[in-house]
């Protein structure tokens, strides 16, 4: 039997900052984010490691990594 491929993010590293998201599973009412901040690598300035999500609704931070943010079955790019 073949496993489904999950759903995959794709989206460009440079327009990420400011960039809207939605969560596939809110947890305490937080559904839409904005990327408030860029996790950059320290040795290759050109790498982005992850990012800050800011909750629209309650504005708390929560730090999150690309490979997160590629989960098409945790995060859907924009506002859904």
């Amino acid at each position: 039997m073949h496993e489904k491929p999950g759903l995959v993010n794709k989206f460009n590293p440079k327009k990420l900052l400011n960039s809207k998201w939605t969560a596939v599973h809110p947890h305490n009412k937080e559904r839409h984010f904005i990327v408030v901040k860029l996790i950059v690598n320290e040795e290759r300035d050109d790498c982005i490691e992850g990012c800050f999500l800011q909750s629209v609704m309650h504005k708390r931070d929560y730090e999150v990594s690309c490979q997160a943010l590629k989960d098409g079955e945790i995060w859907q790019q924009g506002w859904k």
